[in-house]
């Protein structure tokens, strides 16, 4: 097997937040390749409910290239963004999006507000969906089928 894919980090580190007790989701962010920058959901931990592993890895990333805009950057992240996410990714400026597994009732990509779609939504990234798909569904199911 050749070396890891950016969503395969993104799926560990989405189990690691699985095993903090924290919504499986993990992120990545790509300049160049290379993984940059990446976190994982800790609304719980941090007692922050915008610590989503988008925003920590979105945060992550700029520090890391000490620019406020992510112009050459593409983000991985295992889960369809929320709107708080997808309004932080257009602000950004994130050239691509990656996401697993669709979010039907919380997602803003290509469920819900469709945030990149709508006429106010100053970037929009390339959104390509379904990566890794059945991995981070099946993560999700298995968290909140232990829950019940």
């Amino acid at each position: 097997m050749g070396r890891p894919t950016p969503m395969d980090a993104a799926l560990a580190l989405a189990e690691e937040a699985a095993f903090a007790g924290e919504v499986p989701v993990g992120a990545v962010v790509v300049r160049n390749g290379e993984i940059i920058a990446s976190a994982r959901n800790r609304m719980r931990e941090l007692a922050d409910p915008t610590a989503h592993a988008e925003l920590l890895a979105l945060r992550a990333a700029i520090e890391a290239l000490g620019a406020a805009r992510l112009l050459e950057c593409d983000l991985y992240v295992t889960l369809e963004p929320c709107t708080m996410c997808a309004g932080a990714i257009s602000h950004a400026r994130i050239r691509r999006l990656y996401y697993g597994a669709e979010d039907p009732k919380g997602g803003a990509v290509d469920n819900g507000v469709r945030f990149f779609a709508q006429p106010t939504c100053h970037h929009r990234p390339e959104v390509i969906g379904g990566v890794s798909e059945d991995r981070s569904a099946e993560m999700l199911r298995r968290f909140f089928a232990e829950r019940r």
